[in-house]
């Protein structure tokens, strides 16, 4: 434990719009090794990361990145609607992030469609990358996925489900649910895989997975181990679902912890 962690707002200038960022800096001992910076799923932003990002900063001694993509949390409207490629997009807009942030080396971790983008942004990043964490990602789509987006869209049917969005996103709500539920269902991504972008990846990688992930099949993190430099198997919470970092944090820190340690140990 490092004591004590300090969090620095700061905002972003893209071409596109201005992005919304917080910094998460252990005290204590200090700040050691390079930086994680993650990305957040579909429906979320930094605030619905709660206090993992603290947790992970006191635990591991690294500063910890958050910010939210655009459209998303306190950053700018998406300029229009979702393209289907937004998940290779969204590497080209780290390409500002780490500019803006000096991020000259770093870890990425991606939680959901965050770990197809931090996949894209360490294939596409090779020169900073040091490792990459997937957590819940997709590899491709399968019928459990839309099943499982058709299911939640249902959900915010409920007005207090959809307050709940709009918490977070505030008029931007609308857009961030109807920017998953078509751009998943829309022809274009019927056969999409994230295989070209895993393709690229050079750096130590681990795949995380819930047992009982309701939106990914096993198949998924399976995919991601064999086309990745890293651990051949996927690392697998008994007893979890799609969201580690809110329903088991601990465990979920505890199995990248020695993951990382290694890469830092190089």
């Amino acid at each position: 434990m490092t004591g004590e962690v300090e969090m620095r707002e700061c905002r972003i200038a893209t071409p596109a719009g201005t992005l919304h960022a917080l910094r998460h800096l252990p005290g204590g001992a200090g700040v050691t090794g390079i930086p994680i910076v993650l990305m957040h799923d579909s429906l979320g932003c930094v605030a619905l990361w709660r206090d993992f990002p603290e947790r992970l900063a006191e635990v591991t001694g690294r500063e910890v990145i958050a910010y939210d993509r655009l459209g998303y949390g306190r950053s700018a409207p998406y300029p229009g609607a979702q393209p289907t490629h937004f998940i290779e997009e969204e590497a080209e807009t780290f390409a500002v992030v780490r500019e803006q942030l000096a991020l000259e080396r770093f870890v990425m971790l991606g939680h959901s469609v965050g770990g197809c983008m931090a996949a894209a942004i360490a294939g596409r990043h090779v020169d900073g990358c040091e490792a990459l964490v997937t957590v819940a990602a997709q590899a491709f789509t399968e019928p459990r996925t839309l099943v499982g987006i058709r299911e939640a869209q249902r959900d915010f049917a409920m007005p207090e489900r959809m307050a709940r969005l709009e918490k977070h996103h505030g008029d931007k709500a609308g857009w961030v649910l109807e920017a998953w539920v078509e751009t998943w269902h829309s022809a274009p991504f019927a056969n999409w895989t994230l295989d070209a972008s895993l393709a690229g990846v050079r750096c130590p990688t681990l795949a995380i997975h819930g047992e009982h992930d309701e939106f990914g099949s096993l198949a998924q993190p399976r995919r991601i181990a064999s086309l990745t430099p890293g651990p051949a198997e996927p690392r697998i919470l008994p007893d979890c679902g799609h969201v580690p970092h809110r329903e088991c944090p601990e465990r979920l820190i505890e199995a990248f912890r020695p993951f990382l340690e290694s890469i830092q140990a190089r």
